[in-house]
């Protein structure tokens, strides 16, 4: 009987402390970190979790978001692994971009094995886009014409060589049976000067987001060939066939989400986990997710670990078959 009552006395203390722990874990001065200028995407997906926790009560105090710009995330990446390792209230946001970064060695010396990934929490898909009196019907239009005489076809979007949505348009090329380096692209400082360049037919197609169509397509103003996801879009986008689904292996998903630093106590992980658990699944911020112009993408703690190490390897076979690394 003694032994019984110190066993439920223990497992009680146990408990106790368990609990305990994990009270302790909400973070007293909670921070998303932006590693960009305000405004884009990184600051979008900051202002996200911030709204959610609010909203939700989830904290007892005021998350505040900062900006720390610098190589596409890098800065930030280096920041927080070498110097605020085991800050248990600070989240960074990340994008399917830093995947693509971290793949091509963007981030120096530190890989996706650094940091420890919390949560995915939305997501933007690839598109290709033209004028709404554009020659070109379908994907199977542009991809022909594409494949007839590369030089006359002219693809622009927000970004160099080697960025994300030249990796689009270099899918697209490749699809085509035309060498990336024959493709004629025309980089902008990002998608609302390559959007007007469109518009003034100074290019031919732009290989942008599909959050970004929906206000030019009520317009009647451009023409969407394809999503680039790996089934139909639910909502205003729903009519428009994938790439896939039109024969062509194109999938771009940008990810959206949140990783900590590698020195995080399990607790502080694990309440962020659970946390993000409960707010993926609330309608509240199915709400606050749309107004954002992301679509559901949910993942956390363990599977997202999974699926970054499959997208960072997936992207350093795109960047070698691209000349983008070594062979």
């Amino acid at each position: 009987m003694m032994l019984k009552k110190t066993l439920i006395a223990g497992a009680t203390a146990l408990i106790a402390t368990l609990a305990a722990g994990l009270a302790h874990a909400v973070p007293e001065k909670p921070e998303c970190i932006a590693p960009a200028k305000p405004g884009g995407g990184f600051d979008l997906t900051c202002k996200l979790v911030q709204s959610a926790l609010q909203n939700g009560s989830y904290l007892d105090a005021p998350m505040r978001v900062t900006y720390m710009p610098g190589g596409i995330g890098a800065v930030a990446y280096n920041t927080v692994i070498a110097n605020r390792p085991a800050e248990g209230g600070t989240v960074v946001a990340f994008s399917g971009g830093s995947f693509l970064n971290l793949a091509i060695g963007k981030f120096g010396k530190y890989t996706e094995k650094d940091v420890r990934w919390v949560a995915a929490v939305g997501a933007d898909y690839g598109a290709v886009i033209v004028k709404a009196d554009s020659p070109y019907q379908s994907l199977k239009d542009l991809i022909e014409a594409t494949r007839a005489n590369p030089g006359k076809v002219i693809y622009g979007a927000g970004g160099s060589v080697g960025s994300q949505d030249w990796m689009k348009s270099a899918l697209i090329a490749k699809e085509a049976g035309v060498n990336y380096k024959s493709m004629r692209y025309v980089a902008f400082e990002g998608g609302g000067e390559a959007m007007t360049a469109l518009m003034g037919g100074h290019v031919q197609a732009y290989t942008g987001d599909a959050s970004e169509v929906a206000a030019h397509l009520k317009g009647g103003r451009v023409r969407v060939l394809a999503v680039l996801a790996p089934e139909r879009l639910p909502g205003e986008l729903a009519a428009i066939p994938t790439a896939i689904e039109q024969g062509y292996n194109v999938d771009w998903t940008i990810a959206r989400g949140y990783y900590m630093g590698p020195k995080v106590t399990d607790a502080d992980y694990q309440w962020w986990t659970a946390t993000f658990d409960k707010m993926l699944a609330s309608p509240d911020f199915d709400k606050l997710r749309l107004e954002r112009g992301l679509f559901p993408f949910a993942l956390t703690g363990q599977k997202l670990d999974d699926y970054v190490s499959k997208e960072v390897k997936r992207y350093a076979e795109l960047a070698r078959e691209f000349g983008l690394l070594g062979q």
